[in-house]
């Protein structure tokens, strides 16, 4: 293991973060109702305020000066690593609920073991994270449960939105090179030990909500190494627009 490996690692953990809150805070003002407009809103600030943190640290590794503003707003598409499934977009509720919901419940198995790293940094900053990420977890398995329960509509809503997301939830548990050195390394949980309490956890929700596992053809890959959907590049126009207009600007 080198810092490289740590120090891409760490980005990519930030970029799964930010790109998902921006998604998220997408649906500011367009919610179905008001109460859940404002409970996206702070899921993504509470996104957000894990890539914050993740990117400060990604910064420290690197130590050549760059800050959490650089390595957000400056970066261009291929030097992000997120998750394909961050990446897409929203469609209608139900498919916004079935992409938060697949990635919470890994996020939760995730930082749970995460905590226990030797690497003290991450083990904090999961340690915080996870109270966070429970309450997403419980705000995205209801709503899974809510609209696949519900009546005709929401059901068939929720039961394409599920289709349509699923093929890109094998990502997730496919380590690239640096996640096999990191977990070798004892640095992070094994990603295929996680895969089977997921695939439970996932496979409860959806049995109560009355929905089908999807098929696991065409599984999709490629967010870890930096190809991506064009999805991304729309994110990045948005998001980066600021600041690579007037760059170093401050209010």
């Amino acid at each position: 293991m080198n810092h490289q490996h740590l120090f891409e690692y760490v980005l990519q953990l930030a970029d799964n973060a930010n790109v998902l809150s921006h998604r998220l805070g997408q649906w500011c003002g367009h919610g179905p109702v008001i109460e859940q407009d404002i409970a996206m809103t702070n899921l993504a600030l509470d996104l957000i305020g894990q890539a914050r943190n993740l990117y400060q640290y990604a910064a420290t590794i690197e130590g050549k000066g760059r800050t959490e503003d650089d390595m957000a707003y400056l970066r261009d598409g291929w030097d992000f690593y997120n998750l394909l499934l961050t990446e897409l977009p929203n469609g209608d509720f139900g498919k916004t609920v079935a992409r938060q919901f697949l990635y919470d419940t890994y996020a939760l198995l995730f930082y749970s073991e995460l905590k226990n790293s030797p690497n003290e940094m991450l083990a904090a900053i999961a340690e915080k994270s996870l109270k966070e990420t429970a309450y997403h977890y419980r705000w995205s398995s209801e709503w899974v449960i809510r609209l696949g329960d519900g009546t005709e509509e929401s059901h068939r809503k929720m039961q394409e939105g599920l289709n349509e997301v699923w093929r890109y939830t094998d990502e997730i548990f496919q380590p690239v090179e640096r996640e096999k050195i990191l977990i070798a390394a004892g640095v992070l949980p094994d990603l295929a030990a996680l895969k089977p309490q997921w695939e439970e956890k996932v496979r409860a929700v959806i049995e109560e909500a009355t929905l089908s596992l999807p098929e696991a053809a065409g599984m999709q890959y490629g967010g870890k190494t930096g190809r991506h959907t064009e999805a991304l590049g729309y994110i990045l126009a948005e998001m980066q627009y600021m600041q690579r207009a007037y760059p170093g600007l401050e209010w």
